[in-house]
């Protein structure tokens, strides 16, 4: 195990499936629809079914493509949050949590452009992807739990409506909006980044 799988699987979720799922709920009855906390919990859920879709996937194209698609919404989400949202923690006397976030988002993203040096349909592939959907599992429940729902409290309601703003213009920047992102996830397949993945060029060293 690299020295980089090593520091995301020290984040693995300590938390139950009904820990998170009880989070959940509590997020979603103080998000107001539209709101920049339910977008958040919007893609989250998203993200799992990504993650659940790169795994149960049965042939190399299949699983590119849901890879794809994952490292497109879990970029624009990440950076969306890195812009708007974690300088508003930081505003607010979360400025600790707010560089923990971030740096956890920095590593994700780190393994996920590792991820795609590694054959897509080996063992190893499969061992990293777990590591990192371990450490955004528990990055979720800590903004689903904590960090986003006591920012959306502290937060007047005109500023919670530009954040909102501010958040969908930077995800849109990147992603081009959901939908976008989702369409663009196919068009994938024709890359050089996915003859790599199939196994054309050397796995990453560990």
């Amino acid at each position: 195990m690299s020295i980089m799988d090593k520091v995301v699987a020290a984040v693995t979720p300590t938390e139950s499936d009904e820990q998170r799922l009880e989070a959940r709920r509590a997020a979603r009855s103080t998000a107001t629809q539209g709101d920049f906390l339910s977008l958040i919990l919007d893609q989250h859920e998203e993200l799992e079914r990504l993650f659940d879709r790169v795994r149960a996937a049965t042939g190399a194209e299949e699983r590119i493509a849901a890879h794809q698609e994952l490292a497109h919404l879990l970029n624009g989400h990440s950076l969306a949050e890195e812009v708007v949202l974690y300088p508003a923690m930081a505003n607010f006397d979360e400025k600790t949590r707010a560089t923990k976030a971030y740096t956890e988002q920095t590593a994700t993203k780190i393994q996920m452009g590792l991820l795609e040096t590694i054959p897509v349909m080996s063992q190893e592939y499969l061992d990293k992807l777990e590591h990192i959907r371990g450490a955004v599992l528990h990055h979720m429940y800590e903004e689903e739990h904590e960090y986003m729902v006591k920012l959306l409290d502290k937060l007047p309601a005109d500023e919670r409506e530009r954040l909102t703003t501010r958040f969908k213009e930077e995800f849109g920047r990147y992603a081009g909006g959901l939908e976008g992102a989702m369409q663009r996830a196919g068009a994938a397949l024709g890359t050089s980044g996915a003859s790599r993945m199939q196994g054309n060029s050397p796995g990453l060293a560990h």
